[in-house]
């Protein structure tokens, strides 16, 4: 059976113990690896490790030993309970092998939980599970955590409900980090605010949030929009040192320019504009701050200037493009600062 997006998320969290194995593949392998965890936990409970219920098996092991996979299936442990057989790096060279394991499967055996990269619709293995009577095969995409899967793993951290522009933040956040940072991040929120008798705050989150490139990139346009153009030179050579390439900087830019002049061309005024775009915390403080500086025609005005400077960057031009980026950036902070 194919689960599709929203079955898989559900199963996880809730896998049939009756089924005789499941295929979890997908380009992101911490993902991969994040899903597997939850299913198995809650397939088999806490102490599968300790009390023996589970078995873990790499594909290359399997190609010396194509035995060891039925031993593992069919063996009969101390301790009561549901068990399950991992394997790990599952390839399409090893259909024939897992296919029979599924197909001479009973009840009571561990079930078969295999773990691969990416697979193609014409994939041999992922074919094998997907018309078996009694499997499943999910695919993991790299889609930005979703609002149940946030929420999801926020009951896991016994974190209660925060508040709404902390929600706000921790979408914006899970949209820029990798599921495991996002739930590392999740926990650390739920130490952070245990001891408070009020709802975690977008201040509590960004509190422990993980400094990132993300952050220095926030600093940058933060000092461009606010007029601080001294500031602008050794920010650039921070994220520099740190790898982030000028177009990346240049449609960062675009993009915040982009939404203070939405906000300030909201028909209800530029605070429904900023929650509208659902910029929330410390961030959303700078920007009112910023639109009382930025009119209208002047943010059009910085945002023509930033399409050019992509235009450059994108060009066969000789100049140096952290140069031409580090330029543009300082004549829109001297911008901000020019009276209207």
């Amino acid at each position: 059976m194919k689960l599709s997006g929203r079955q898989a998320r559900t199963y996880f969290g809730a896998p049939d113990p009756n089924s005789a194995g499941l295929l979890i593949h997908g380009a992101d392998a911490m993902r991969v690896a994040l899903h597997r965890q939850d299913m198995l936990a809650a397939l088999l409970g806490p102490d599968a490790g300790e009390e023996m219920r589970l078995a873990s098996l790499a594909a290359t092991d399997l190609r010396k030993d194509p035995a060891a996979l039925a031993d593992a299936v069919q063996a009969r442990g101390f301790f009561p309970g549901p068990r399950a057989v991992h394997i790990e790096g599952g390839m399409d060279g090893l259909t024939a092998l897992i296919g029979a394991a599924l197909d001479s499967w009973q009840p009571g055996d561990a079930q078969i939980v295999v773990t691969a990269g990416q697979l193609p619709a014409r994939s041999k293995l992922r074919k094998r599970f997907e018309d078996h009577p009694s499997a499943r095969s999910a695919a993991v995409y790299d889609d930005p955590l979703g609002r149940d899967e946030i929420a999801a793993m926020l009951r896991d951290a016994g974190l209660p409900a925060p508040s709404r522009e902390a929600d706000g933040a921790l979408e914006a956040l899970a949209a820029a980090l990798d599921p495991g940072d996002f739930r590392q991040t999740v926990e650390k929120l739920a130490l952070y605010t245990r001891d408070s008798d009020t709802p975690a705050t977008a201040e509590d989150v960004a509190a422990v949030a993980p400094l990132s490139t993300e952050a220095g990139v926030d600093d940058l346009t933060a000092a461009v929009a606010g007029g601080d153009s001294a500031s602008v030179g050794p920010l650039l050579r921070r994220l520099q040192t740190q790898g982030t390439q000028p177009v990346a900087l240049c449609i960062a830019a675009a993009r915040h320019f982009r939404q203070l002049l939405a906000a300030a061309c909201h028909p209800e005024g530029p605070s429904k504009g900023l929650a509208a775009a659902r910029v929330f915390g410390p961030r959303r403080d700078r920007m009112a701050q910023q639109l009382q500086i930025w009119s209208p025609a002047r943010l059009d005005q910085a945002i023509g200037l930033l399409v050019d400077t992509d235009l450059t960057l994108r060009s066969p031009a000789a100049a140096p493009q952290m140069a031409v980026v580090e330029r543009a950036l300082i004549r829109l902070a001297m911008l901000a600062r020019r009276p209207d």
